[in-house]
């Protein structure tokens, strides 16, 4: 069964198993998630749900979105986000999803914008080796180095690895073992590090991998 659910990274730490070997984890702080539309395949053309998550003031929201939580009566939330699940018939409008689906040792995938590092050379951005810092190797150590052929083709290629913006996309990392869920709190533990700084908007859903 397909689970779902929208999150924020809280920080990474460490649990010990009955070993005594420690597993670095992610904590994520997952729901609860209020349902604010059911979208269907007769009006919106598939099915999903449409839910919020971390409430805020109503000031925080802009008219047209307050208006979609006015509307489904509840209380206005920072995001506003869509999960696909296979059983979106059962859910209400008010309904909450919780972390309380997900269970320990289950696989997930976890999407979310990776931390932006803003203009960037080609070593940082692709890995490039750098040129030979000794003497007579010239000024470029750090530069993108040849072009390619000046009389043919007369261009540089297209999707040439070069300098520019670095960071800040979407990143999806597959099958992450879910450690432990702490269904009181609503924080799922999962195994490694996921996309993002402290305080990043996750997206954690069944992995697509068996």
């Amino acid at each position: 069964m397909q689970k779902a659910i929208i999150g924020k990274k809280l920080g990474m730490t460490q649990i010990f198993l009955e070993n005594h070997r420690a597993v670095p984890v992610t904590v994520v702080q997952a729901g609860p998630c209020p349902v604010v539309q059911r979208k269907t395949v007769s009006n919106e053309g598939y099915d999903a749900l449409a839910v919020g998550f971390e409430a805020v003031k109503p000031a925080r929201v802009t008219k047209p979105v307050a208006g979609k939580f006015k509307k489904a009566e509840v209380e206005p939330h920072r995001f506003l986000r869509e999960l696909k699940l296979d059983d979106c018939d059962k859910y209400n409008v008010g309904d909450s999803i919780t972390v309380d689906q997900f269970a320990e040792g289950d696989r997930v995938d976890v999407s979310g914008l990776t931390r932006g590092r803003g203009f960037t050379g080609v070593i940082q951005r692709w890995n490039v080796a750098r040129g030979h810092m000794s003497h007579g190797a010239g000024y470029p150590h750090r530069l993108v180095g040849s072009m390619g052929a000046n009389s043919s083709p007369s261009k540089v290629f297209k999707n040439k690895k070069m300098s520019g913006q670095y960071g800040h996309e979407k990143v999806t990392i597959q099958n992450l073992s879910v450690m432990k869920v702490d269904t009181e709190r609503g924080l799922l533990l999962i195994k490694g590090a996921l996309p993002g700084p402290d305080g990043n908007l996750l997206y954690v859903r069944s992995t697509v991998k068996s």
